[in-house]
């Protein structure tokens, strides 16, 4: 699996280059299963989940290659060839997304149940709920959903008893090929969300008011694709690196990032007496001073990013005082305060409550990534900690981060792998 190493006590100086979405990428992907002609994708990260996503695609018949190394060309299937299998899709959470697209363009679906992060509980129900009301039949068979049209799927009004990402996208996805007009009430309002309508609406669909909590959707008979359409930048990438500049006590410039997507990180960090500078497509994160504890609520988009608080907990670790940090998102978002624990922390747990004071310093030693972004905290902890910190299942990291280690290096840190 490997190991990353981090020797920590040194400032990030320096200006680093955020890389496409992950989320955002791994929805279009799927998207484009749904066009008649060549899709390419620009500013796609070539990390492990983009890399499962395309043999996830490759498997039922399209033909998804690297056209460079962050853009991608994807040749939609004329037809299914089978299902997505299981040894791919438990992989990758994502790759529910398949759903509503093969429904739509094909009339039927199998897919094995999707793994990913265990974080917690994910539940496909809002999915189902949706895509039954556009008048899909599913069931689940043998470990594998299983879905399928008599006709053509039919435009309704679906309110979502949650904001689901995941649901938004694949109802959205399925309504552009529908009879009629959809109606989204309740419907996610991320980023991501917002990038999926715009690539859609670029392909023919007529998507409106996606970025609101109402999305309304014509359904077209085809959509043509034949479209260059770059990807949104990370924000979550983007959100570590601040973290990590406010957490060294460092000076870091984030290019190629859009920070209105990174406001309620921003409004923290200023929070906790870090300096926050917006420009046009970059963001300044810097300290001057020591900084303060604060208190943190994970919501829904435009709230607190549930992504960003394993990151945060890592530098609140260090910082003199009591913070808080609520999740609201995920049950299991927390598993990252054991492994920090064992480099010092002071972190108790009480349900979907972290209570942290503060220590003088954390130590290095060896911890394990237990998710995605509890790997990139345990290396924002291991930039701030004395000596050196062994990070192992790094496989997480990979996931989700195009180039870290290099990225880290540019802006002075000491972080190698083995």
């Amino acid at each position: 699996m490997g190991k990353i190493l981090v020797k920590g006590g040194l400032p990030l100086r320096g200006r680093v280059k955020i890389s496409g979405a992950k989320n955002a990428s791994l929805a279009l992907l799927c998207a484009a299963i749904m066009a008649k002609n060549k899709i390419v994708l620009e500013n796609v990260p070539n990390i492990s989940d983009i890399r499962v996503m395309i043999e996830v695609i490759n498997s039922i018949g399209a033909s998804a290659s690297w056209e460079s190394q962050e853009t991608l060309q994807i040749v939609p299937p004329q037809k299914l060839h089978a299902g997505a299998p299981f040894h791919l899709v438990k992989k990758l959470r994502a790759s529910n997304l398949l759903l509503g697209p093969m429904l739509a363009r094909f009339g039927q679906a199998t897919i094995a149940l999707p793994g990913g992060c265990n974080i917690g509980v994910r539940p496909m129900d809002l999915h189902f709920k949706g895509l039954i009301g556009l008048g899909a039949s599913l069931s689940l068979e043998h470990g594998c959903v299983c879905g399928s049209t008599d006709n053509r799927l039919q435009g309704a009004s679906i309110y979502l008893d949650f904001p689901s990402v995941g649901a938004t996208e694949n109802i959205m996805m399925a309504a552009c090929l529908a009879k009629g007009q959809t109606l989204i009430e309740n419907a996610a309002k991320e980023p991501e969300i917002v990038d999926l309508s715009n690539f859609l609406n670029a392909m023919g669909a007529k998507v409106r008011g996606a970025g609101t909590d109402v999305i309304k959707i014509s359904g077209v008979d085809s959509l043509e694709g034949g479209i260059r359409f770059p990807v949104i930048p990370d924000r979550i990438e983007a959100g570590t690196f601040m973290v990590a500049a406010a957490a060294t006590g460092g000076d870091v410039t984030i290019e190629n990032m859009i920070p209105a997507h990174v406001q309620p990180l921003s409004a923290k960090l200023r929070e906790a007496n870090a300096g926050v500078i917006e420009g046009g497509d970059t963001l300044r994160v810097f300290v001057e001073g020591p900084l303060k504890p604060i208190d943190i609520k994970t919501m829904p988009y435009p709230g607190f990013p549930t992504d960003m608080q394993s990151q945060l907990m890592a530098m609140l670790s260090v910082v003199p005082g009591t913070s808080v940090l609520v999740e609201n998102i995920f049950e299991n978002r927390f598993m990252v305060a054991d492994e920090l624990k064992r480099m010092g922390a002071r972190i108790k747990v009480e349900g979907r409550m972290a209570v942290i004071e503060g220590v003088e310093a954390l130590e290095g030693t060896h911890v394990k990534a237990t998710d995605l972004r509890a790997g990139a905290a345990l290396i924002v902890a291991g930039l701030i900690a004395s000596g050196e910190t062994e990070i192992c299942n790094v496989t997480y990291i990979d996931r989700g981060y195009h180039n870290l280690e290099e990225k880290l290096r540019s802006l002075g840190a000491i972080i190698s792998r083995k």
